[in-house]
C-alpha cells in the first residue's frame, strides 16, 4: 500500500532505529577498533574543514566535508553500505551498544559544527543548495537528541526479527568471498541480539517502550526463523541453491559452515530473543497507544512531523485538512456507487466490495500475475508522462512468508546500481480475501511506476550531486510521489472499470484518514478503537489491513502523515504551473523538474517549481 517500509529500514538501524531517512546524519557507531579508527579519522577531517575556515576555497573544502562524511556513515552502518555497494563492510552489523550510541551523537554534533564554518554567499549557486540540505540534516540529526528514539529499537513493524533476514537475502552471493561475509553477519547475530535486549531492557527501565498491543505477533516473528532443520530458516536461503560460480566443493563446505554458525550461534541466540519478547518485554509494555504518553511525548510527536512531513504544519492544522479530504473523497465515491447502480448506502457498497467473491483471486499465483500484467501494462505509458527514464530493472515477488501477517498489503525494496541490484514490489499474498482486484492498479502504480520506482531509479541514476543528496529520503517528497503517481493512473489509461477508480479513491481516502488518525492517536488521546471505527467508517478496505494500518501508525507515529500532504504538495505545483503557463505547460518536463533534482524538503522543491514556472515562461 505505498509504504515502502522495506526503503527505509536499514537507515532506521542507523539513525535511532525508525527516524526514516538518509537525510539524516548517522548517529550510531560501530564495534570497536575499526570503530574507534573511524571515528578518529572522521574527527580529525572535521577538524581540519573547521580550522581551513578563510583559507581553502569554499566549494572544494565543502565537499570535503560532504565526502568526509559520506564515508563515515557508510562504515558506521555497515547495512546501509551493503545496500548501497559501499564496498568492504559486508561482514559486519551497526554496534547497537549505549557507547556507541552516545558516540554518534557526539558526532552529530560535530558534524553541524563543521557546516557552520561555511559562508553560504561565498558558495556557488549549486552548492548552495547542497549546503542548505546538509545543514537542515544536521540540524535536525542534533534536534532528535533531545528524544530517547534508541530505546524503541523494535515493534512489529521494524527491528531484528525482520531486519536480519532482508540484510542476508540482500547481500551479494556470487563468490566464496561474498558467503563468507553471510556467514560472518550471521556468526554477529548474537552480539546484535543482546544490544537489543539491552536497549529495551533500558527503555523498559526508562519507561520509554512501545504500546502492547501493536507487539501481538512480535515474539511469533522470531518464532519463524526458529527451525530444527538449519536450512529452513529464510537466514539461509542463499545455502539452498549456489550459483554455478561456486564450486561443488566450496558448496560443501559453506554449507556445512551456515549450518554450525545457526545452530551454534543464531539460532540459540533467536531463542533467547524470544523468551525475553514474550516473558519480560512484551508483557510490559504500555497500555497507552499515544505518542503523547511518553515523556516530551507531544514535543517528540511535533519532532516526528516536521521530520517526515518536512512542513511546519501543526496536529490541528494536519487533522483538519484530512476531514476535509475525507469529506470531498466520500462524495467521489458516492459518485461511484451511484455508477455502478448500487442501491445501498456507501457503507453496504464498502461490505460488497469487501465480500463479493468476483472480486477476489483464488491463489497467490493469481495475484502475482494480476500485479505483473498492470506493470507491464504501465511501463510503455510512462513516455507520454515523463522524458527521461532510468536503466535499472523491477520485479514483483511476494512478501516473505515470516512477515506477510503484520505487514500491510504492499512494499518497494529500491535496486541499486552500484550494488548490481535490480529493485522489488512486494505484494502481501496473505489472507487473499483481503486483498481485493479493485485497489491492485493503483497499489502497483505507487509502488513500482511511474512510483516509487521510478522516483527511486532515477535519484540512484542522477549524476553531479554528492552521495549524501544522490540516497536521500525525505518521507514527504517520497510517498508523496507514490500517491501523486496513483492519479496519474487516468492519463495512463487506467481505472477504466468504475470499481478500479474506487479502488483508487479507497487508497486516496486511506492517506486522507491518516492524517486524521494519526494526530487523533498522538495529539488527542485517541483510543486504538476510535481510530479502527473512524477507519471502517470512511474506508472500503478489509478488517485485517485496517488493524495492521492503525497499529503501524501507533508504533510509526508521524510517517504516515508524509503520504497526502506530499500529495496535496506536488497536485498544488502542477495546478499552479498550469494555471501560470497554459500552452507552454510540458507536463513531461514539470515530472523531470520534480524528479531529476532527487528528493527535496517540500518548501525547497516548492521554491524549485516555481523558479522553472518563471524560466519556462519567458
Amino acid at each position: 500500500m505505498g509504504v515502502c517500509l522495506w526503503l527505509f529500514r536499514w537507515y532506521n538501524r542507523a539513525v535511532m532505529f525508525r527516524i526514516v531517512s538518509l537525510i539524516v546524519l548517522f548517529v550510531v557507531a560501530f564495534p570497536f577498533g575499526q570503530a574507534d579508527e573511524n571515528s578518529d579519522r572522521y574527527r580529525k577531517q572535521c577538524a581540519g574543514i573547521i580550522a581551513a575556515k578563510g583559507q581553502a576555497e569554499s566549494d572544494g573544502r565543502l565537499w570535503r566535508l560532504f565526502e568526509a562524511n559520506w564515508e563515515y556513515r557508510m562504515i558506521a552502518s555497515p547495512e546501509a553500505a551493503t545496500w548501497r555497494g559501499f564496498p568492504g563492510q559486508n561482514h559486519r552489523w551497526s554496534d547497537l551498544s549505549l557507547v556507541a550510541i552516545a558516540e554518534g551523537k557526539a558526532v552529530a554534533r560535530l558534524t553541524l559544527k563543521a557546516i557552520l564554518s561555511f559562508e553560504r554567499a561565498k558558495l556557488s549557486k549549486a552548492n548552495r543548495l547542497n549546503y542548505d540540505l546538509f545543514r537542515r540534516n544536521a540540524e535536525m540529526a542534533v534536534e532528535r537528541q533531545q528524544f530517547p528514539a534508541e530505546y524503541l529499537a523494535i515493534n512489529q513493524m521494524d527491528g531484528l526479527p525482520r531486519d536480519v533476514p532482508s540484510m542476508i537475502a540482500m547481500m551479494p552471493a556470487a563468490k566464496p568471498k561474498d558467503y563468507n561475509d553471510i556467514l560472518a553477519r550471521l556468526g554477529g547475530v548474537p552480539t546484535l541480539v543482546d544490544q537489543t535486549i539491552a536497549l529495551l531492557q533500558e527503555g523498559l527501565s526508562r519507561g520509554i517502550v512501545p504500546p502492547k498491543v501493536p507487539l501481538r505477533t512480535l515474539p511469533d516473528q522470531v518464532t519463524g526463523h526458529l527451525h530444527d532443520g538449519p536450512l529452513s530458516t529464510p537466514m539461509l536461503a542463499k545455502f539452498k541453491k549456489f550459483p554455478v560460480t561456486i564450486s561443488v566443493e566450496d558448496q560443501a563446505r559453506l554449507t556445512e559452515a551456515a549450518k554450525a554458525v545457526y545452530t551454534d550461534a543464531v539460532r540459540p541466540a533467536l531463542k533467547r530473543l524470544h523468551a525475553f519478547l514474550r516473558d519480560e518485554y512484551v508483557p510490559n509494555c504500555r497500555e497507552t497507544v499515544g505518542r503523547s504518553a511518553l515523556p516530551n511525548g507531544l514535543e517528540w510527536y511535533d519532532y516526528q512531523i516536521k521530520h517526515y512531513t518536512t512542513t511546519t504544519l501543526g496536529p490541528d492544522e494536519i487533522h483538519d485538512i484530512g476531514l476535509r479530504e475525507v469529506k470531498r473523497i466520500r462524495a467521489e465515491m458516492e459518485a461511484i456507487r451511484k455508477q455502478v447502480g448500487f442501491e445501498g448506502g456507501l457503507h453496504a457498497f464498502f461490505d460488497f466490495l469487501r465480500t463479493d467473491p468476483q472480486f477476489y483471486y483464488e491463489t497467490a499465483a493469481e495475484l502475482l500475475a494480476g500485479y505483473r500484467d498492470i506493470c507491464k501494462r504501465a511501463d510503455p505509458e510512462l513516455p507520454k508522462l515523463f522524458h527521461k527514464l532510468p536503466r535499472q530493472p523491477y520485479g514483483v515477488i511476494p512478501v516473505p512468508a515470516y512477515i506477510e501477517k503484520s505487514v500491510t498489503t504492499a512494499y518497494y525494496q529500491p535496486g541499486s546500481n552500484d550494488a548490481g541490484r535490480a529493485g522489488f514490489f512486494f505484494a502481501n499474498t496473505y489472507d487473499l480475501r483481503s486483498r481485493p482486484k479493485w485497489e491492485m492498479e493503483a497499489l502497483a502504480l505507487h509502488e513500482a511506476v511511474p512510483g516509487h520506482h521510478l522516483q527511486l531509479a532515477i535519484a540512484d541514476e542522477i549524476d553531479g550531486l554528492p552521495e549524501f543528496r544522490k540516497y536521500g529520503r525525505y518521507t514527504g517528497y517520497v510517498e508523496g510521489w507514490g500517491l501523486y503517481s496513483e492519479s496519474l493512473g487516468e492519463e495512463m489509461g487506467f481505472y477504466t472499470d468504475p470499481y478500479s477508480k474506487f479502488g483508487q479513491l479507497t487508497y486516496e481516502m486511506w492517506r486522507a484518514i491518516r492524517l486524521v488518525v494519526d494526530t487523533g492517536l498522538h495529539a488527542k488521546s485517541w483510543s486504538r478503537q476510535r481510530a479502527i471505527d473512524f477507519f471502517k467508517a470512511n474506508a472500503g478496505k478489509a478488517e485485517h489491513d485496517i488493524g495492521v494500518e492503525v497499529d503501524r501508525y501507533i508504533v510509526w507515529p508521524g510517517q504516515a502523515l508524509a503520504y497526502k500532504l506530499g500529495e496535496l504538495k506536488l497536485k498544488e505545483l502542477r495546478t499552479r504551473a498550469t494555471a501560470k503557463l497554459g500552452d507552454k505547460m510540458d507536463v513531461r518536463s514539470f515530472h523531470d523538474e520534480i524528479l531529476w533534482n532527487g528528493a527535496l524538503p517540500l518548501g525547497i522543491l516548492e521554491q524549485r517549481i516555481n523558479n522553472w514556472i518563471a524560466e519556462q515562461a519567458k
